[in-house]
């Protein structure tokens, strides 16, 4: 059983990672992030609403996780206003992916579909981003931002969910004795 505080929980953090991805962006620009790869500054920030979506939708439905996209963008329009029309086309056009490929294939495990979703959600993310905002589109800045999305942002989070459920799973269950 959730929280009732899980899915404000969740969607805050959506649309914070939303805002933060893109004010980093603005203020840093392009960041190495050694060999010879560069990503935007929020590019972890953006990698992690992947998997924010994911939570949102889970505890709180589709409508809100779009509620969310909106929200995100109008604050990037008051804190980034140069990047609101990339930042808003690249999230609904790779969250509305990343929600077409998460939804059939969340009833085959949560893992198997916040991995497949994260993944194409980063690639439509970073290609579209990335061109719309007047980024290189290069091997450099697509790996760059590839590695943080899908590498630090889905990959690793959803190995440790999987390492803290098998792990609460594996405890000895204790017995209260009358």
């Amino acid at each position: 059983m959730q929280h009732p505080a899980t899915g404000p929980a969740a969607l805050t953090g959506y649309i914070g990672a939303i805002a933060a991805a893109n004010w980093l962006t603005a203020r840093h620009g392009m960041v190495p992030v050694g060999l010879g790869l560069t990503t935007t500054a929020g590019t972890f920030a953006a990698g992690a609403t992947l998997l924010a979506r994911d939570a949102v939708q889970d505890t709180l439905g589709r409508r809100w996780a779009v509620t969310g996209i909106g929200i995100g963008t109008a604050l990037t329009a008051a804190t980034s206003p140069a990047l609101a029309f990339a930042s808003a086309a690249a999230f609904l056009l790779a969250e509305a992916t990343d929600m077409g490929v998460y939804t059939p294939l969340r009833t085959r495990g949560w893992a198997r579909a916040a991995l497949a979703s994260g993944v194409i959600g980063a690639l439509v993310d970073t290609l579209l981003f990335l061109y719309l905002a007047g980024f290189p589109v290069t091997t450099a800045t697509v790996g760059g931002q590839l590695v943080g999305k899908i590498l630090w942002a889905t990959l690793l989070p959803v190995l440790l969910v999987i390492t803290v459920r098998r792990r609460r799973h594996a405890l000895p269950r204790h017995t209260v004795r009358a």
